[in-house]
């Protein structure tokens, strides 16, 4: 019946009429997302006679009105088939100011307006596949770009650039050929990157540093979605970029890689905003050359160096342990560097951790993320050893057992998810510089070996990298452990009574044989297959690795 009505209205009222029955069924329906098959027929006609009003010199708030009830209605697929025409298309790039002939956006009046057509926009680019083929004919990604530039400065006009942000988002996720054109023929990536400073307000101190007001207010609502909007597009648009990367792009990856850092270092209205927000950036982050990574980090200015060492130096020369408690708990700096965005992405990782759920999608990315950046660049790494895997002073207890983040992260070295805990032991495995020795320490040989069978690496040595040879020190408490620390567990165990010790000669035959006897005849029934080390560190069947040894033996004898 409200359709009914509505398009009754629709094909034979006035404007006034109009707006009012519209916006009836606009508050009426506000909620909707599910309509009913057998009105299908009624939406469709109801959104034909909308579109018609349209074209009309109607006011303001009725188109509006309108807009409101289409955009409603656009959240049914089935009904825009017939609807979504290059003609209606147009109607909308006309209210939303996209064509090339609109110069400016000076009438606030038309701001409703604007907004309503962006949104109408984005619900039929999503549902129809039609209107994905519109957008690449009217070439709607170059029309966005330039609502963007005329409003990127503009902070009263949000929601324009919120939803304009959110279409191109749409656009260059549905079509892989827009990627390509919003990064070289639209310089997509500048422009976004200036929405982004825009939005976050950045006041440059040098070229890839930005002024860091810790105490200043959080970002307002309207910001906040404008920036998730901009990260989300820029990410479609970089996605690539490790592929097709050249030196020419390394200074707009630093100014891109600069706003990110910015970005994780302040907060938006509420922390589950926050979170998306840097989620976002840690995303966008991922995409950016490894090389251009290293403006996260910067050098400590002269007032933060001066006080750390005022703070040092109050303190008499014979307090070793508070000079030492005074370093450790300056967690924001490391060799005379600025390290606030990685300790930033460290507690970001630490909470999806802490969340037990949906690892793949929302921890992967920021463990990917510190693994790489550890790898290429000995600051990051050397300063994630030290708060990942702090000198070992307490070995009674399991690695996996505890609440650290080593503790977490060795958990998921045997995790379910094959990708999950793949990534969790390579981060680990790189902070360890790559060396099987020192992971074991860490990690202990059960919870590392799935990581160095898949490496060939189960005989020890160290991985492809290089790193520096800086050496780990060990602390008195682990040096007087080691010697009663079990390898498979990589915790201290008290000396077990061995129990063949009390037995006799015949009675150690029989269960050794016993033993064999039981391995091959699981070994003949294919329940299990006696494994062994290839020369090259890697698991092959027993038959196999004999196999490889004895050409190695004959060869080496044949030369000799």
């Amino acid at each position: 019946m409200d359709e009914e009505r509505a398009l009754y209205i629709v094909r034979a009222g006035e404007a006034g009429a109009i707006e009012r029955v519209l916006r009836d069924y606009s508050d009426k329906h506000r909620a909707t997302f599910k309509f009913e098959s057998t009105d299908e027929d009624k939406r469709k006609k109801l959104c034909e006679g909308i579109f018609k009003v349209l074209v009309k010199d109607i006011p303001t708030t009725c188109q509006v009105s309108c807009l409101e009830v289409l955009r409603i209605l656009s959240r049914d697929k089935k009904i825009l088939v017939p609807v979504t025409t290059k003609e209606n298309m147009q109607i909308l790039l006309r209210l939303a100011k996209l064509n090339e002939s609109d110069d400016s956006l000076e009438k606030v009046s038309e701001f409703p307006v604007i907004v309503e057509s962006l949104k109408c926009l984005c619900n039929i680019v999503f549902n129809s596949q039609m209107a994905q083929q519109l957008s690449l004919e009217l070439n709607l990604a170059a029309k966005l770009c330039n609502l963007l530039r005329k409003c990127k400065d503009r902070k009263f006009i949000n929601d324009i650039k919120c939803f304009d942000l959110r279409l191109l988002f749409l656009l260059s996720l549905l079509h892989t050929d827009i990627r390509s054109q919003l990064r070289y023929e639209l310089q997509g990536l500048p422009l976004l990157t200036q929405i982004l400073e825009s939005a976050f307000s950045i006041k440059w101190t040098d070229e890839y540093e930005s002024a860091i007001d810790h105490n200043g207010p959080p970002l307002s609502p309207q910001e906040t979605d404008c920036a998730i909007e901009a990260l989300k597009a820029l990410f479609n648009v970089t996605v690539d970029s490790w592929k097709v990367h050249k030196e020419s792009d390394s200074h707009q990856f630093r100014v891109m890689a600069a706003v990110l850092r910015h970005c994780l270092l302040i907060v938006g209205p509420t922390e589950d905003k926050t979170e998306e927000l840097h989620s976002n950036a840690v995303n966008l982050l991922s995409n950016v050359p490894v090389s251009c990574l290293d403006v996260l980090i910067c050098p400590l200015t002269h007032e933060e160096t001066a006080q750390e060492a005022t703070t040092l130096d109050e303190l008499p020369s014979d307090k070793t342990a508070e000079k030492e408690s005074v370093l450790e708990n300056n967690t924001m700096a490391y060799n005379g560097m600025n390290m606030e965005a990685i300790h930033v992405l460290l507690n970001f990782m630490e909470k999806r951790i802490d969340k037990g759920s949906s690892y793949r999608e929302g921890l992967t990315p920021v463990l990917s993320l510190l693994t790489e950046c550890s790898r290429a660049h000995r600051n990051i790494r050397k300063f994630l050893k030290d708060q990942v895997l702090p000198p070992l002073r307490d070995v009674t207890n399991r690695p996996e057992v505890g609440s650290t983040v080593r503790n977490k992260l060795v958990r998921l070295m045997t995790h379910v998810d094959l990708g999950v805990k793949q990534i969790a032991a390579e981060f680990l495995f790189v902070l360890c510089k790559e060396r099987v020795d020192s992971l074991l320490k860490y990690t202990g040989y059960g919870n590392a070996a799935g990581l160095l069978a898949a490496r060939g690496l189960l005989a020890g040595g160290r991985g492809d990298n290089w790193y520096s040879e800086d050496e780990d020190t060990d602390t008195e408490e682990y040096k007087n452990a080691k010697p009663n620390i079990n390898l498979i567990t990589g915790h201290l165990e008290e000396p077990m009574p061995n129990p063949i010790d009390e037995m006799t000669e015949e009675q150690k035959e029989y269960e050794a044989m016993k033993l064999v006897n039981m391995l091959d005849k699981l070994s003949r029934e294919e329940l299990l297959k006696p494994m062994g080390l290839k020369p090259d560190g890697t698991i092959t069947p027993l038959e196999e690795a004999l196999h490889q040894y004895s050409v190695i033996e004959e060869t080496s004898s044949d030369t000799d």
